[in-house]
């Protein structure tokens, strides 16, 4: 043992020689190319001087490096990521310059501007050095990637040798788009995983099961992720609507909305979560109950708890390199998005939506440090054993919303999740326990304009004009805003020439409209109840006419005092909620399980006064989103509502033969049974809903 040890010991010191022998060259390098950074006086040195004050530079900057940064990045933790991922480039020029400062020679100097590239490089250097070198070890690569476990967990005791479980989240990646990508071999990690597609050896048996899942009607990631990390997503009616017991706007995003959700679904299962034992969860909006977070939202809004979540930021950031890596990549996936969205517009590229502003920084946040920081964090989860680990990738998600679902950039992205899930995979092969790879996905996303780019007006001006109420004169002016006109008189039985409908005597408050994807919904605030059909035809006579007969428009759910709950459709379609699975009527467009989706949103306390799913053409998926997003999800309709579930064969069947899984809270009873198969009675079953309510 003390043999091995003295071998360890050799090993990294010869690594660490290395590692300054090499950022000495680098600095000799830089310094003859530069003007503006120089190694010896102005009266000229030696060589063997300057080459002294080049190893001198590079020996300070490393041990600052190593010992200042990290002091550093805990110092900045309450400061925004997409900020400190700014100021990397600032903060490693500014260790170069005191590096510089006190070197013995005295001599080197730089420029401010120069010592940040100077800086950059060097990390960039070292730290590829250093993996070079340490490739060829396994010890040494687990030992590098354990440092981010010990620095969170020193004391914690040997894990179990039953299977772990990890379990990743590709947001947003739907089941079709999926097979797509493996069978153009973009993703040949989960292609050889499948045993098909391009990416796997002819003869090579498949390790997964690929199952596709029904979302309920709401298709995006908070109420899928509530179901899945918490068991119950019920009163999740859309990813925004209005509360008007407390007069609130609640966003699933939004922290406070995600404390009071996880709060409600907590209470509602009487269960702290997927993850209460040993768990880990990272990048997502809900906790799941786990003792360890990175970018948990729900947490991040809890007195007390921001530190926790956020401490993934410092496990990450505390090493330059990482820093420096992440920086540079961020900055190029910013020049990405400037070019792909130039070259979207110089192609008259259709569908398209606005991508400026601040959008490429948001979007690089999401493709490069959420991902590097959430992988990373994985990582250190893996290697410290922890028995349960839910993670989400967010990248695709975002740029399918701005760059479509299927486009060439969408594409990029899932490439480099695919390298993401392989690095996963090497590193599990490491861990102290084996691990099992789930991979899934919360919802999908269906392609198609803005319902707004098609009519001319959005929702909320559409809802404007059955009320009778001012429509800005921008949409008033278009063709759809005209026909809106005229499908309100038409309801009121007035003649078309008539104006007057726009100020009835009668009062009425302002209608929330509010949009998730190509859902909407519609809330009148000064009534404390859902109004039902009657009273909304009595207030409003032409509003639900306008709404249902517009070529935008799917359908709409509204209560109804004589049937309960009811179906509006064109051309005075109106279906009892009862009788849907006779007559689906609007609803036959959308496929089998809308009409159970839409039933159970009408059972939602906080369900809108008027629900309004989008227009969707079956032969080609696409819908009309709500918001300024080409790639949407939220409602029913096409690729949206189908997201995958990747499993290992060692798990049991995800459903028996014949049967469709189907909602995020059945997502979650599948992955509680694979937990309790693999950790035994650690980990608790979950009650099917029947046995609940008993």
């Amino acid at each position: 043992m003390r043999r091995g040890w003295w071998r360890r010991a050799a090993s990294q010191v010869g690594r660490s020689v290395a590692v300054w022998a090499v950022s000495t060259v680098t600095m000799l390098v830089l310094a003859g190319i530069l003007p503006d950074f120089q190694l010896q006086s102005p009266d000229g040195d030696s060589a063997t001087t300057i080459a002294m004050t080049a190893a001198l530079g590079a020996g300070a900057f490393g041990v600052l490096s190593a010992v200042v940064w990290p002091l550093l990045v805990r110092l900045l933790l309450l400061v925004p990521a997409l900020v400190l991922g700014l100021l990397v480039f600032f903060l490693n020029g500014s260790l170069l310059l005191l590096a510089l400062r006190v070197n013995p020679s005295g001599q080197a100097e730089a420029a401010p501007e120069t010592a940040v590239i100077v800086a950059a490089v060097m990390s960039a250097v070292a730290s590829a050095t250093g993996a070079a070198l340490a490739v060829r070890d396994d010890d040494t690569y687990r030992r590098r990637l354990h440092r981010l476990a010990v620095r969170r967990r020193r004391r914690r005791p040997p894990c179990s040798s039953a299977p772990g479980t990890v379990v990743v989240q590709l947001d947003g990646v739907g089941h079709d788009v999926l097979l797509h990508a493996v069978g153009k071999g973009l993703m040949p990690t989960v292609a050889r995983w499948l045993g098909t597609g391009p990416g796997h050896e002819p003869g090579q048996e498949p390790t997964h099961r690929l199952t596709p899942w029904r979302t309920d009607w709401s298709s995006q990631t908070g109420a899928s992720q509530l179901g899945i990390l918490h068991g119950s997503n019920h009163d999740v009616p859309a990813f925004r609507w209005y509360e008007k017991d407390t007069g609130e706007v609640m966003v699933c995003n939004r922290p406070a909305s995600a404390v009071e959700l996880q709060r409600r679904a907590i209470l509602h299962t009487g269960d702290g979560g997927l993850l209460t034992v040993d768990g880990a969860s990272r990048g997502n909006l809900f906790s799941g109950g786990a003792g360890e977070l990175a970018l948990v939202l729900s947490v991040s809004a809890r007195r007390g708890h921001g530190n926790r979540s956020r401490a993934g930021y410092f496990a990450y950031f505390c090493d330059p390199a990482n820093a420096v890596r992440t920086a540079l990549s961020f900055v190029a996936d910013v020049g990405r998005e400037i070019g792909e969205s130039l070259r979207a517009r110089i192609r008259k590229q259709r569908p398209r939506v606005g991508r400026g502003g601040l959008y490429p920084f948001v979007r690089a946040f999401a493709t490069v440090v959420e991902r590097d920081v959430v992988v990373a964090a994985v990582m250190g989860d893996l290697l410290a054993g922890r028995t349960a680990i839910y993670a989400d990738l967010v990248a695709y998600d975002e740029v399918a919303h701005h760059s479509g679902p299927r486009s060439r950039d969408a594409q990029k992205v899932l490439q480099r999740l695919d390298r993401s899930l392989a690095l996963i995979e090497n590193v599990a092969e490491h861990a102290p326990r084996p691990y099992r790879i789930v991979v899934l996905s919360d919802h999908g996303q269906s392609p198609g304009e803005t319902f707004r780019a098609r009519y001319g007006l959005t929702l909320a001006d559409l809802v404007r004009a059955g009320c009778g109420l001012h429509v800005p004169r921008k949409a008033e002016h278009t063709r759809s805003g005209a026909e809106a006109r005229a499908a309100v008189r038409a309801a009121l039985r007035r003649p078309v020439e008539e104006r007057a409908e726009r100020h009835r005597p009668y009062p009425r408050s302002e209608p929330v409209v509010l949009a998730s994807g190509n859902l909407g919904l519609v809330s009148f605030p000064d009534v404390p109840h859902r109004m039902s059909r009657e009273e909304i035809d009595a207030r409003h006579p032409a509003l639900l006419a306008t709404l249902a007969n517009h070529p935008g428009i799917g359908f709409l759910l509204v209560r109804s005092e004589e049937h309960g709950g009811l179906v509006l459709g064109a051309r005075g379609a109106q279906i009892p909620l009862d009788d849907l699975d006779a007559n689906p009527g609007p609803l036959a467009a959308f496929g089998p399980g809308a009409a159970d989706a839409v039933r159970r949103t009408h059972s939602f306390p906080h369900t809108a006064d008027i629900m309004v799913n989008s227009f969707h053409d079956p032969a080609d998926g696409e819908v009309l989103a709500f918001e300024e997003q080409i790639g949407s999800h939220g409602g029913l309709g096409g690729d949206q509502a189908h997201p995958f579930l990747l499993s290992p064969l060692a798990c049991s069947p995800p459903v028996e033969a014949g049967r469709e899984l189907t909602g995020a809270e059945h997502v979650h009873r599948v992955l509680r049974r694979w937990l309790h198969e693999a950790a035994g009675a650690e980990v608790p079953l979950t009650a099917e809903p029947e046995e609940r309510a008993a």
